[in-house]
């Protein structure tokens, strides 16, 4: 199970879309080939879960709506590439897509999943510090008053 469907891409960007994106048929089909949009969709997991996975359990066993909007963006962001490249919306939107997944695998940005891998910390949670030893003190410096 990728974290969109071809349902999920149908809604966010249309039926005409996909078929103009993924109708490579001779002659043209008119209709949206599913076998492109899953390789799209699995590319975009594979993706997703390369930024995730050293701060989440991946794959993600619940999809939050963030995740899912990503795996659409990404999807089409590849669909795009195969037929002469982005439009500067498209490309806008998987560079958003991209930031918010570093945020994300930096947590600046929390996901709504179980699995969270907590970062290493110290224990104690305070600084420490270390203090070279002392050459002069009091006593040694009293012949210089």
């Amino acid at each position: 199970m990728t974290y969109a469907s071809l349902s999920d891409l149908i809604a966010a960007f249309g039926t005409d879309d996909l078929i103009a994106l993924t109708d490579r048929a001779d002659p043209p089909a008119d209709a949206i080939d599913e076998g492109t949009v899953a390789d799209a969709l699995a590319g975009a997991q594979s993706l997703i879960d390369g930024y995730l996975a050293s701060r989440y359990a991946t794959p993600l066993a619940t999809v939050p709506d963030v995740v899912r909007r990503w795996a659409c963006d990404i999807a089409r962001h590849r669909l795009y590439l195969n037929r002469g490249g982005p439009t500067e919306p498209i490309q806008k939107a998987y560079d958003d897509t991209l930031r918010q997944m570093r945020d994300a695998a930096d947590g600046r940005v929390r996901l709504a999943v179980a699995g969270v891998e907590a970062p290493a910390s110290a224990s104690g949670g305070g600084v420490k510090g270390v203090v070279p030893p002392r050459i002069f003190d009091a006593r040694g410096l009293e012949g210089f008053r």
